[in-house]
């Protein structure tokens, strides 16, 4: 499907910035449904990467030039949306991450096959050579890889996490075909598989090679952190009272969860209610498979019951098993948008994706049941109000429900902000407990556990890219002040290195939402539904401009 483009110039001019978008990243494209993308892999030289710069920089003088007075409202958010974004990858720039993550070139080689294998958006033959075409195409994204990695600025430690995800890459390659059943089409894929299989297998050994070579950090430093907050975010406030504000938050949560476990086992060492409450785990994989469906679908019919959203006509949330490749480096639940920019099917809307975090293959019994252990009964009810209703799949559903009416503005699919994204998710979890969805005291109880997870969150890693924080002591503030194991506490740690700000996006967001759901209601704005419609419905936007799209007189730290 072409890029959806309307009839005002600045329609026009989105159009032609959404198209520079998806050439320098086709997988996005992909995945947000224009198909005209999909046999392609981004060019990541440092020749491509500089020339993306410098087209960043017209694009924001550009839009800068712009007359605000030939601007409808809608039309003023998207221009600022736009900038903000703009501005958080300029702020990093200096940083070249590119020269630092295997992530930037094993992720999109991965994720660019399998995004077309879960939306099947075209006939399977066309579906096959587009497959075939982009697994022949890892071999050139790796070896740029190879190329860009610099081990004076990439940090050891972030190097041996990109290992399991590009080892899981060249078994997924090698698999792939089978989910053909012509045997041309199979035998072509298969074909194509083996020569990215070998290049994933050259890259692992390249970046195992500069392991013991690495001397670089990962901490981005609190100019670049601050610039992110104020700047590509829109918030009032900067990295030192952002980990003030998660001190507070986990304080008061730490305190009700005691409250909580002294009323539940008598005693108010919450951590070791919830380490117990492991032991009551489903028995496999497929067994946590269904109870995620059993959880996904009370949620679903709590807030049509209970009216909390609109449900779009024919929307559907399928409950499946995470894929190979993600399962070592990605131990959560996690959620995949249906593409907005795709037609319909006949027989409805397309499917969002729940992903349930399978073990890797191969592991032993022990990792099993350890996975296993970390999706345990009482838990899974706040992950699928996350993930599915009302957080993520609803959220995106609504979005693209919007756009086939008519009525969601497309640049706001291509740029976003976590702040909003995962800030909805963690705020759909307290507002079906805040109206009775939980239906236990040990849900309840993993439901602030979760919570205070995020806060605990904030503080690690706002502390690490302050450089007052060590791997080390992040892992051991995640697994003595959060229900975590020390495996899963550095595995979460290494993502905050690999990602800054990112971590702090859920209970910063959640709590901005709140803040603003109260002065909806407090000026009589609506109902809690039109609130949670016109909020999600806004898009993925940074939270200054969510607030500008629900109190249009609101101005401010957003232009510029």
């Amino acid at each position: 499907m072409p890029i959806p483009q309307g009839d005002r110039p600045f329609d026009k001019l989105a159009a032609e910035l959404m198209a520079e978008q998806f050439a320098a990243n086709p997988v996005l494209g992909s995945a947000l449904g224009c198909t005209e993308y999909d046999d392609v892999l981004p060019d990541l030289s440092a020749d491509a990467v500089a020339a993306r710069e410098r087209a960043e920089d017209e694009w924001s003088r550009r839009l800068r030039g712009l007359d605000a007075a030939d601007l409808d409202a809608e039309e003023r958010i998207d221009r600022d949306l736009v900038l903000m974004v703009l501005r958080g990858r300029a702020v990093q720039r200096d940083w070249a991450d590119w020269r630092r993550s295997p992530d930037h070139y094993a992720g999109p080689a991965l994720t660019g096959v399998f995004n077309l294998l879960m939306n099947r958006l075209r006939p399977e033959p066309e579906l096959a050579r587009a497959v075939a075409a982009r697994l022949r195409a890892v071999p050139r994204l790796l070896e740029q890889g190879a190329e860009n990695l610099d081990p004076a600025l990439a940090h050891p430690a972030l190097l041996t996490r990109a290992l399991a995800q590009i080892g899981a890459g060249a078994g997924y390659a090698r698999s792939v075909g089978e989910q053909f059943t012509d045997e041309a089409d199979r035998s072509a894929v298969v074909a194509a598989g083996e020569i990215a299989a070998l290049a994933f297998e050259r890259f692992g050994t390249h970046v195992e090679s500069l392991v013991e070579q690495a001397t670089g950090e990962w901490s981005i430093g609190e100019g670049r952190y601050d610039a992110l907050l104020r700047q590509a975010e829109g918030l009032a406030y900067g990295t030192r009272e952002l980990r003030e504000r998660g001190r507070a938050a986990y304080e008061e949560l730490a305190a009700d969860m005691r409250e909580r476990s002294q009323a539940l086992r008598e005693t108010e060492n919450f951590l070791e209610v919830l380490r117990g409450f492991n032991d009551d785990h489903p028995e496999t994989p497929e067994d946590m498979l269904a109870l995620y469906q059993e959880a996904t679908d009370a949620a679903r019919a709590f807030c049509a019951e209970h009216q909390l959203v609109t449900l779009p006509a024919g929307e559907r949330c399928v409950v499946a098993p995470s894929a190979p490749f993600t399962r070592a480096a990605l131990a959560v639940a996690h959620y995949v948008q249906p593409p907005p920019f795709a037609a319909a099917p006949p027989e409805g809307a397309r499917p969002g994706h729940f992903f349930v975090p399978y073990p890797p293959d191969g592991s032993t019994p022990e990792q099993v049941a350890a996975r296993l252990a970390t999706n345990n009964r009482h838990g899974a009810w706040s992950i699928a109000v996350h993930e599915a209703y009302p957080g993520h799949h609803w959220h995106f559903a609504w979005l693209a429900a919007n756009a086939a009416g008519g009525g969601a503005r497309p640049l706001r699919f291509v740029f976003g902000s976590a702040y909003f994204v995962e800030g909805w998710g963690l705020y759909a979890e307290d507002l079906l407990r805040e109206k009775g969805f939980f239906q236990t005291p040990e849900q309840e109880l993993c439901q602030r556990d979760f919570r205070l997870f995020r806060a605990a969150r904030i503080v690690v890693d706002t502390s690490l890219h302050l450089g007052e924080m060590t791997i080390e002591e992040a892992v051991d503030f995640m697994s003595t002040k959060c229900s975590l194991s020390r495996e899963t506490a550095r595995a979460e740690v290494l993502r905050y290195c690999a990602w800054p700000t990112q971590a702090s996006s859920y209970l910063t967001g959640a709590l901005e939402i709140d803040r603003m759901r109260r002065r909806w209601v407090n000026e009589s704005r609506g109902t809690l539904r039109e609130f949670h419609d016109r909020a999600a419905g806004s898009g993925r936007l940074p939270i200054g401009l969510v607030e500008q799209a629900l109190f249009p007189e609101v101005t401010g730290r957003v232009a510029g």
